[in-house]
């Protein structure tokens, strides 16, 4: 277990070493107001996670519910100080179903802890990463690309992966902000349903912050969930992946991460080039093309990706990520100009980025998790072995673990 924690630790820093780079979307210093709505649509292990203990309760048990879940974050970021407290709120439209009001609360300062990272208190990092890419039955040529964790804690990325830099975006914060508000927040913790949509009228306004109203049509809410039809062993031991097309998505990333043998980590992405595409924040427009273009991403109309059987043979057991890229909506007041000059700035700005995921486990549909028959099992998957669901969840989460 401690040696997996590890590679775990090391495999995430030298992702996000190698897969992220310059902020994109940083705020602008002056009194703009700058909000950002955040919109995912989780399916498979991400939703029974959204539904916190209880939902991940009833899945144990059994439990059927619609199969995905809806995660928004909101983020006000002013240069404004208010008199008092800092109050905001977030009155959404009616069909989202998450109450008449989400309040932005500003976190509260914590103090300092010290800059001890949590790796400092570990020994040396032992293990290899072995890193594959592309969609196929069998590996490319050159694969794996393997990297020593030691050499990579110590901060020694290996020359392929130099230019493989996802720009990151930087939505509003306590740091690059006067006053910010968030929600969910210890105040309220109410989760979107299912069925909530984000179409229709909203009203932001607080203390420090001018009131913003916009309104959000109806290509413009939570993309539609990732469906997996098939995710079952073929008969060389490959795994090929198909999915039903989500509209509105722009690009598409398939990866997987797992622990194979002598301590090695596995990783691979459906990246046609060399790369560590683990990354499954989201994406501005502009950076979705990009990567497309470099073939780092699937395009918005792919629907299958095999993985090929060398992975699956080098961690039997492995997470299983898919994220479909959404579109952006951007608003402003008073509107952005057609060629607005360096010196523009807004009243306010209000930025929603969409995206929709599936996590679960390379070659096990979700009824095989956890135990069930029937049901909204993937299709071509194989038939559930008669395990209960404490044996299932072991022989697959508990490997990737390290139990």
């Amino acid at each position: 277990m401690k040696t997996t924690r590890y590679l775990l630790l090391a495999a995430c820093t030298a992702a996000g070493a190698l897969s992220f780079g310059t902020a994109h979307g940083q705020q602008k210093a002056g009194t703009t107001a700058t909000y950002w709505m955040s919109a995912e649509t989780a399916s498979g292990m991400g939703a029974m996670s959204a539904g916190g203990t209880r939902g991940m309760a009833a899945a144990m048990m059994g439990g059927r519910g619609p199969g995905y879940a809806h995660n928004l974050t909101l983020q006000l970021g002013t240069g404004q100080r208010p008199q008092g407290e800092p109050s905001a709120e977030h009155l959404p439209p009616a069909g989202l179903k998450a109450g008449a009001s989400l309040p932005l609360v500003t976190p509260r300062s914590q103090p300092a802890t010290g800059s001890v990272q949590p790796w400092q208190n570990m020994g040396k990092p032992k293990g290899r990463m072995l890193i594959y890419w592309g969609c196929g039955e069998r590996a490319r040529p050159g694969q794996p690309l393997i990297v020593d964790f030691a050499a990579m804690a110590a901060g020694k990325v290996p020359p392929a992966f130099a230019n493989t830099v996802f720009k990151m975006m930087n939505p509003p914060s306590a740091s690059s902000s006067t006053t910010y508000g968030e929600w969910p927040n210890d105040r309220s913790r109410t989760h979107v349903p299912a069925g909530g949509s984000l179409v229709g009228a909203h009203v932001v306004k607080g203390n420090y912050t001018p009131q913003i109203d916009f309104s959000l049509a109806p290509g413009q809410d939570f993309l539609a969930p990732v469906r997996l039809t098939s995710n079952a062993p073929g008969a060389s031991g490959s795994v090929p992946l198909s999915w039903a097309a989500v509209p509105g998505s722009q690009a598409w990333l398939a990866a997987t991460m797992g622990s194979g043998q002598n301590s090695d980590f596995v990783m691979w992405s459906s990246s046609e080039t060399q790369a560590m595409a683990m990354a499954s924040d989201y994406l501005a427009p502009e950076e979705i093309r990009r990567l497309t273009a470099a073939k780092v991403l699937m395009p918005a109309t792919a629907t299958s990706c095999t993985v090929p059987v060398e992975v699956a043979r080098a961690a039997p057991q492995s997470m299983l990520m898919l994220t479909a890229f959404g579109g952006e909506a951007n608003f402003s007041h008073p509107a952005r100009p057609a060629r607005a000059p360096a010196s523009w700035r807004p009243d306010w700005t209000v930025k929603l980025r969409t995206k929709s995921t599936h996590s679960g486990l390379l070659g096990m549909s979700m009824d095989e998790m956890m135990g069930r028959d029937g049901g909204e099992r993937e299709e071509n998957a194989a038939p559930a072995r008669p395990e209960n669901t404490k044996s299932r969840l072991k022989r697959g989460l508990g490997k990737i673990l390290g139990n």
